[in-house]
């Protein structure tokens, strides 16, 4: 793959998530300024997580038919427009259907970025492609979720939504065409399930992020309530996980090259797990600095090397995993967030031991799991 080809993929992935981080602490200037309660503006995360699993499970098949190129100018330009109307929203409603369209379109372009991956580079530096496109959804997350306590809440929709509709021109100019001969549109997800492996990683990723999320979506109520953090605080411990993960994004996909895949994936969860047992102590916030940026560590090792694993699969199968990865991580992500707030109302010490040991034994399991043939 040109390096001008890959540094558009990484350009677009750094679009889409450029507000991704960002929309959750956006929650309460939006309700302020559109005199509507912050539990019902917190819907926007669901109203883009859901259209987003579902609609991904369409992209990997869609490029079987259609240039690939032509399928990523089409769902940037609908997703940039998308981001504009967010923007530019005179009601929640409005607000409301933005994000719909926004997970929709949006969708395509992780699937899409692994398929490109797989098809047009090398099996030894697959892991190191996979960790930099990843890299860049995160710095471009970062510097989001930064600017979002900065700037007015209607430009954190307006810069992707612009500068997504000038990285279209660059596409249409310079992104090759990747249209394959001979191929027809086909939903091919019975016959991937049939494969043991297939079934074997996804039921790896499904519970992996399960408990991720478990952790991650809790973790600044857990600073508020039971460490009586300021905001400001609990937002620079939690920027530290999406710092640490730029760095572990790229570091797990060379890791994943040189060490192997397993290997990487069993190294993110023990850091995983080590994180979840720390949190147990009350430590002071210097620790706890030290703990989110681990925690950052692992879980970008174990989603490089998982991502960098589906690019190994036979090709007949690229096109349905790479859709269902994102796919299954969103679903799986609302699940683990749902399920781990039964346990951390009644207790956090109860919530990061159930999930903390939850963690052991899948990496206990991970062998068995990852290497099915």
């Amino acid at each position: 793959m040109k390096r001008s080809t890959f540094f558009l993929l990484c350009l677009e992935g750094a679009v889409l998530s450029f507000n991704v981080a960002a929309t959750a602490a956006l929650v309460p200037a939006i309700a302020a300024d559109l005199a509507v309660e912050p539990f019902i503006v917190g819907r926007i995360i669901w109203f883009y997580m859901l259209p987003y699993g579902v609609a991904a499970l369409l992209y990997g098949p869609l490029v079987r038919a259609f240039d690939a190129k032509k399928v990523e100018l089409i769902c940037l330009f609908l997703f940039s427009l998308s981001n504009i109307l967010a923007g530019v929203a005179a009601s929640i409603n409005m607000l409301f259907l933005a994000r719909f369209f926004m997970g929709v379109f949006g969708a395509s372009v992780i699937p899409l970025g692994l398929i490109l991956i797989s098809k047009h580079v090398k099996d030894l530096e697959r892991g190191k492609s996979v960790g930099i496109f990843f890299g860049a959804t995160f710095i471009a997350s970062l510097l989001g979720l930064f600017l979002s306590g900065i700037i007015n809440w209607r430009l954190i929709y307006l810069i992707p939504g612009y500068l997504g509709l000038g990285l279209c021109l660059f596409i249409w100019l310079y992104l090759p065409s990747f249209k394959q001969v001979g191929e027809k549109f086909r939903l091919n997800y019975l016959d991937t399930f049939k494969n043991k492996r297939v079934c074997a990683i996804f039921g790896y990723i499904f519970l992996v992020s399960v408990l991720y999320h478990g952790v991650q979506q809790w973790l600044g109520v857990y600073f508020a309530r039971e460490l009586g953090l300021n905001q400001f605080l609990i937002s620079m411990l939690i920027t530290l996980t999406s710092l640490s993960g730029v760095f572990g994004e790229i570091a797990g996909g060379k890791l994943s090259d040189k060490a192997g895949r397993v290997k990487t994936v069993n190294i993110g969860i023990a850091l995983m797990i080590l994180s979840v047992f720390l949190l147990l102590v009350r430590l002071p916030v210097g620790f706890l600095a030290i703990i989110m940026v681990i925690w950052g560590l692992g879980w970008t090792f174990n989603h490089a090397a998982l991502s960098t694993m589906l690019t190994d699969l036979p090709h007949r199968y690229l096109h349905e995993a790479a859709s269902l990865n994102s796919g299954v991580r969103f679903i799986s992500g609302g699940i683990g967030t749902a399920i781990s707030g039964v346990l951390m109302a009644k207790s956090f010490n109860l919530g990061f031991l159930v999930l903390g040991v939850s963690l052991v034994l899948l990496t206990l399991s991970a062998k068995k799991l990852l290497l099915v043939k």
